[in-house]
């Protein structure tokens, strides 16, 4: 298992350590930072003039996506090689965490997905799912609430989903991780309002990335309306942050889809969601 960690030569010289053109630096922590909703957040905050620590398992593509964003603004990205589905790779990042003066916001985006029945997939690779999206972002927030609630400021973003409004049939194990997450960042929300501190809950519905294809789903009848672009998704959610928004649903009809799952209970939810799976499994 990799860690290793590599420091941005971005620091320019015109800037001493902690000040940027317009203010104070601010650093952002973005995990799962190589592809998708994760990449999207790290193009986005560059372009505003934050500091970065990325983060994500594969080398090549966090260091190429660092030398281009070290080129294109001229800010400090640092890139730190590690898999959060182990403990070891976890508390690196923590201990980064905690090494980072300057640390404003946590993005826990890294994680993944299976999908088919429960019954027939890997039990290592469904502890594996529960390790990295459950384990690795309570301890990753934890660490960073920790500093964050000493200064009185700073922000956490939880990438959920919408698949954890209701039980999920046949991505059950993804579905159960994002309904904890869901659960869990509005109870530490809560324990921290009027301090300063910040939590969201980011919740999108289908966003073209890789997941779906790591994960196996079939998403052919998914309708072109319903697919969203990561780039659009984190701009919700960054709007959201300055609104201080608790929970952030990208898009009009995500939201009305997030409206119906709470509202539908969840024994017609579970079942009309199976039969429109298997549905589509028998059709091969």
């Amino acid at each position: 298992m990799s860690i290793s960690g590599d420091s941005g030569s971005a620091r320019s010289a015109s800037r001493p350590d902690g000040e940027a053109a317009g203010g104070p630096r601010r650093l952002a922590v973005v995990t799962g930072a190589s592809a998708g909703i994760g990449r999207a957040f790290a193009e986005r905050l560059a372009r505003e003039a934050w500091d970065l620590v990325l983060v994500a398992r594969r080398r090549e593509r966090l260091e190429e996506l660092a030398t281009e964003l070290r080129a294109a603004h001229v800010r400090r990205v640092d890139v730190l090689i590690a898999d959060l589905g182990s403990s070891a790779g976890v508390r690196a990042l923590e201990a980064r965490i905690a090494d980072e003066p300057t640390l404003e916001l946590l993005v826990n985006n890294a994680g993944f997905g299976t999908s088919g029945p429960f019954v027939e997939l890997d039990r290592d690779a469904e502890e594996q799912e529960t390790r990295l999206n459950v384990v690795a972002l309570v301890r990753l927030t934890h660490a960073a609430l920790e500093a964050f609630r000493r200064r009185g400021h700073g922000s956490v973003i939880n990438v959920s989903s919408l698949a954890g409004f209701q039980p999920s049939p046949y991505t059950a194990t993804y579905g159960a991780t994002k309904a904890f997450v869901n659960s869990f960042t509005q109870a530490v929300s809560e324990e921290l309002r009027d301090s300063g501190v910040r939590l969201q809950l980011l919740c999108p519905g289908f966003t073209r990335t890789e997941f779906q294809e790591v994960a196996g789903a079939r998403t052919e009848e998914v309708p072109e309306f319903a697919w969203m672009e990561p780039e659009a998704v984190v701009d919700a959610s960054l709007a959201g942050l300055r609104r201080g928004d608790l929970i952030v649903i990208p898009g009009a009809g995500n939201k009305l889809l997030g409206a119906m799952l709470r509202a539908v209970p969840s024994a017609a939810a579970r079942r009309v969601g199976a039969a429109l799976i298997r549905r589509r499994l028998s059709k091969g």
